[in-house]
């Protein structure tokens, strides 16, 4: 230990890291060099040569310098204890080592502090008992915060996910209503297609006649001419006045009366509208929705979809996109080939996780497994509410038939719900009908 310190730590330090040694080999030039520096210097250079004075070493595995591990290692920890000792805090007051900790004013102090006015009587412990308290304090608060850290991984990853997802519905709708309008586009390309078709026929018709009485006239004309030239002074016989076509313009009223009405009339034929459309934000992961988000059908997840809190967790189920607070409505459902179905109202507070989501739900039932509170086998079920009566009526559309009535006074917004486990259930879209009144005016 005594010669270590009398060595500065430059003899120590190896010539090619100039780091103090690891593991040093003594060459047979007598330098001395870490074990790992001299392979990686010999596996650059390609040959064995000393990196001090480049002598070629005549061993290819040179001997460890016990004498100068030993030396090195007795000066590393000579260094550590020189260390420790210009870090260690002495007390202000008495110079003392800071040997204690004192629990009631929360400071370290010295053996002459715990016996002072100013810390007597009061509990304490030694320093390193405070440390390792400290630690585990300190240990307990890390994992609380690991765990808060945790937990908003958790929240932004599910909001990248719920990011993402509204990327593709944004994408996915946008893409649709061009379809949609792109039909509309279509029709109306169509329809001015058709009449300028019908248009064109008859300006060919009425054109060709007219072509037709203009040669007639003409042969009229020349026929008159040579009897006029024939009995100019002699005429017996005065011509008919040439008889004026009629029906020969276009009969424009017919193209453009009511154009823009007889064109939506038209429409009628590719439109449809239903009263209730399906929110696909809601929609069990399991639950896939047609485009137009009329149809539900219980199918494998072919897609990742994030865990927002509208979405239905346990049963396949998917709420209406309107919630209704008053008044009264209706939607016709096609359950025809499903063999587990629900259709009803649920209450908007309602929570969408979990088992407990049947309590606010007000609803018809059939299952092909069960015979209780299940009725039987329908093809297609209205469902009417009278929100401020509080009533939930269902009705069989084949027969016209009431299946049920559910009474309760609603207080909150209710949304249509419905459940498919097994085949597709279909919203089916109402009539549209066009009425026109006649309007009198009294003079």
């Amino acid at each position: 230990m005594a010669a270590a310190n009398l060595l500065s730590e430059e003899e120590f330090s190896c010539p090619v890291c100039c780091d103090i040694f690891r593991d040093p080999v003594l060459l047979s030039c007598s330098h001395s060099v870490c074990r790992t520096c001299l392979q990686q210097f010999w596996e650059t250079k390609g040959s064995q040569e000393c990196p001090v004075c480049r002598r070629r070493s005549s061993k290819s595995d040179p001997p460890c310098n016990r004498a100068l591990k030993n030396l090195c290692e007795a000066f590393l920890e000579s260094r550590s204890q020189r260390a420790s000792a210009e870090f260690e805090v002495l007390c202000s007051l008495h110079n003392e080592k800071l040997k204690l900790f004192c629990l009631e004013d929360q400071q370290p102090v010295c053996v002459v502090c715990n016996l002072s006015k100013a810390h007597k009587n009061h509990n304490c412990c030694p320093i390193d008992e405070a440390v390792c308290d400290f630690k585990n304090k300190l240990k307990t608060s890390l994992e609380r915060l690991q765990q808060n850290l945790k937990a908003l991984e958790e929240v932004k990853q599910t909001c990248d996910e719920t990011a993402a997802h509204i990327k593709c519905q944004a994408q996915h709708t946008e893409r649709q209503i061009k379809e949609e309008f792109e039909k509309l586009h279509q029709f109306l390309r169509d329809e001015e297609s058709a009449r300028i078709a019908a248009l064109k026929e008859e300006e060919e018709q009425k054109s060709h006649m007219m072509r037709r009485k203009i040669e007639e006239m003409n042969g009229e004309i020349e026929s008159l001419s040579d009897q006029i030239r024939n009995l100019q002074k002699e005429m017996e016989h005065t011509p008919k006045e040439p008889e004026k076509v009629s029906a020969l313009l276009i009969n424009v009223a017919k193209h453009l009366s009511s154009l823009k009405f007889r064109v939506w009339e038209n429409m009628q034929k590719i439109l449809q509208y239903t009263p209730v459309t399906l929110d696909p934000n809601t929609a069990h992961p399991h639950l896939h929705l047609s485009d137009d988000l009329t149809t539900a059908e219980c199918r494998p997840q072919t897609s990742l979809l994030p865990d927002n809190p509208e979405r239905f967790e346990v049963y396949p189920c998917v709420l209406g996109s309107e919630g209704f607070n008053s008044g009264t409505h209706c939607w016709d459902v096609d359950v025809g080939g499903s063999e587990y179905w629900a259709l009803g109202v649920i209450r908007e507070s309602e929570s969408r996780k979990g088992s407990s989501v049947w309590d606010s739900v007000w609803s018809l039932h059939y299952s092909k497994s069960s015979n209780e509170y299940w009725i039987k086998k329908l093809q297609r079920v209205r469902v009417q509410l009278d929100w401020d009566r509080g009533k939930v009526t269902f009705t069989d559309l084949i027969t016209s038939s009431h299946l049920h009535t559910i009474t309760h006074t609603f207080t909150d917004t209710v949304f249509p719900i419905i459940y498919s486990y097994s085949s597709p259930v279909r919203l089916l879209p109402a009539k549209i009908s066009v009425m026109i009144e006649n309007q009198s005016v009294v003079c």
